[in-house]
C-alpha cells in the first residue's frame, strides 16, 4: 500500500506539472488575444440553486413566468402562511456578519466578479441607489445589477436604523466599485431632500469615475427586468440620447411648481407663498424620478448655470423629483435633450427607465381604456407592488427596470424574477470570452 500511495502521487505531481504548463500557455493565448480560454458557456456557479435554503425554493418559476394559475395560486397560499413569513425575513446582523468574509461573501451570494462580454466591459454604467430599510431587498438588487466595470454609490437616509447603515457599509465596502455617498441627507416624501440624494450621487459618481456612459438612478424597490448586456444593448441604442418621462404637466399638478412649500416636523406643506415663474422662463415639464441619462446630462446638472438657478428655484416645490429631470430634458443645449416643443413629449411608457403600474391606469383584461392589465399583487400610494402574477406580463416590457416590489410581501416575484435573469438569459446572450 506505500508504494502503490506514493506511485499515486508521483503521477498526481506529474500531471500537476503538465497542467502548470498547459495553465501557463493558456495565460499566454489569454494575452496576446485578450479572451479567457474556453468561451466557458456554463454558468453552473452562478445559478441560484436550492442551496440557497430560501423558502421560496419550493415555486415553480418557469411556471410562473409562463402564467400558469395553479403554480400562481399555489404561490400566493404561500406566501400568506405563518412559517413561509417567519422564514424569509433576513435580518440586519447577518449581513454585518456574512461581509466580515468578502471573499466568501461573494462567492456564496454568487456575484459576477468579471465582466461576461467584452461589450459589457468597455461600456460601463454609473448607478445611484437611494435606500433606507430592508437591507436584504437592497442587497438582492445590487446582486442583480452588479458588474466589475460598473460604478455604485449607494445613498442611506441619515434617518435609517444603525443596523441597516452598518449592514449596508459592510456589504459596500466588500466591492471596489461601490461606496456609500458622501454626504447623506434625511430623505423627506415628496421634498427637496430626495432630489439631493440622487444629486450627491451623481457627483461622486462624476468625479470619482471618467470611464462610465449612463447614469441610473434605483430605490430600493427597484429590480431590473433586463441582464447588464441587455441594459448596455439598449442604451447604446439611443445613440447618446436620454430616456425619461418628460411631458406637458398636467393641469391638477401644476400647484406644485406655483406654490411654495417647506418642510415641518419631517412632512412636507404649504407655506401660503406663491412662487415666482421659473428662471430663464423654462418651461416646467411633467415627469418621475427615474431616468437614464448620458454622462454629458449629468455634467450639464453639475455645471449648467441655468440648471444651477432651476434646482435652487426648485427647492420650495412640491415632489420636485418629478419634475425637475423631466425639464432639465428639454433644456437646449443639454446632452441628449430634445427640444421643449409638446411633440417632443415622452411618456413613461415609451421611455425605458422605469415600469411603474400607477392604479388609475389599470384595467381588466381587453380594456381599450387601460394602460397596462390589473396589478396582481397590492398598491401603495396608488402604485402597484407586483405581485409574482405580474411577472409574465413584466418581462414582456422594454423597460430596463420595474417599480414596486416588496421582499417582504411577495419574495416570490423577486426570486423567480432573479432565476430568470441570471439562469435563461446569459447562455442565450453571450459567451464569457
Amino acid at each position: 500500500m506505500r508504494y502503490l500511495t506514493r506511485g499515486w502521487l508521483l503521477r498526481f505531481l506529474q500531471f500537476s506539472t503538465v497542467l502548470g504548463s498547459l495553465l501557463i500557455l493558456s495565460r499566454f493565448s489569454q494575452l496576446k488575444t485578450g479572451r479567457r480560454p474556453g468561451y466557458i458557456r456554463k454558468y453552473q456557479w452562478l445559478e441560484y440553486t436550492d442551496d440557497d435554503e430560501l423558502p421560496e425554493k419550493v415555486c415553480n418559476c418557469s411556471a410562473i413566468l409562463k402564467g400558469e394559475k395553479e403554480e400562481l395560486q399555489k404561490a400566493k397560499l404561500l406566501t400568506i402562511t405563518k412559517d413561509f413569513q417567519k422564514n424569509i425575513h433576513i435580518p440586519d446582523e447577518y449581513y454585518i456578519h456574512a461581509a466580515q468574509d468578502c471573499r466568501k461573501f461573494k462567492l456564496t451570494r454568487k456575484y459576477i466578479t468579471f465582466p461576461l462580454s467584452k461589450e459589457e466591459e468597455e461600456f460601463p454604467l454609473a448607478y445611484s441607489m437611494v435606500v433606507h430599510h430592508k437591507v436584504h431587498s437592497f442587497e438582492r438588487l445590487l446582486r442583480a445589477v452588479y458588474a466589475p466595470q460598473n460604478i455604485y454609490c449607494v445613498h442611506v437616509d441619515r434617518k435609517s436604523p444603525a443596523s441597516v447603515f452598518a449592514a449596508i457599509k459592510a456589504i459596500t465596502s466588500c466591492f471596489p466599485n461601490v461606496f456609500m455617498v458622501s454626504k447623506a441627507v434625511n430623505v423627506v416624501y415628496a421634498g427637496w431632500t430626495r432630489v439631493q440624494a440622487d444629486l450627491n450621487c451623481m457627483a461622486d459618481l462624476y468625479n470619482t469615475s471618467t470611464t462610465w456612459k449612463y447614469f441610473i438612478n434605483l430605490c430600493g424597490q427597484d429590480f431590473p427586468l433586463k441582464t447588464n448586456l441587455e441594459i448596455v444593448q439598449a442604451l447604446r441604442s439611443l445613440k447618446g440620447g436620454n430616456s425619461l418621462e418628460s411631458e406637458e404637466m398636467p393641469q391638477e399638478k401644476k400647484k406644485r411648481v406655483t406654490n411654495a412649500y417647506e418642510v415641518v416636523d419631517g412632512k412636507i406643506q404649504r407655506t401660503g407663498k406663491t412662487k415666482d415663474p421659473a428662471p430663464f422662463n423654462l418651461p416646467i415639464l411633467s415627469g418621475n424620478a427615474y431616468i437614464v441619462v448620458n454622462r454629458g446630462y449629468v455634467r450639464s446638472v453639475l455645471e449648467d448655470k441655468r440648471i444651477q438657478a432651476l434646482i435652487e428655484w426648485a427647492k420650495d416645490t412640491y415632489s420636485p423629483d418629478e419634475f425637475l429631470w423631466a425639464t432639465i430634458q428639454r433644456i437646449p443645449g443639454v446632452p441628449g435633450s430634445t427640444w421643449p416643443n409638446r411633440k417632443f413629449d415622452m411618456t413613461d411608457i415609451n421611455a425605458i427607465a422605469r415600469m411603474v403600474k400607477w392604479q388609475g391606469h389599470e384595467g381588466s383584461e381587453g380594456s381599450l381604456q387601460a394602460v397596462y392589465p390589473e396589478c396582481k399583487g397590492h398598491h401603495v400610494r396608488s402604485i402597484c407592488v407586483y405581485g409574482a402574477g405580474d411577472l409574465q406580463w413584466l418581462i414582456e416590457q422594454h423597460h430596463l427596470f420595474a417599480n414596486k416590489f416588496d421582499a417582504d410581501r411577495d419574495p416570490i416575484a423577486i426570486y423567480c424574477l432573479e432565476k430568470y435573469l441570471r439562469h435563461n438569459k446569459p447562455a442565450k446572450q453571450t459567451e464569457l470570452y
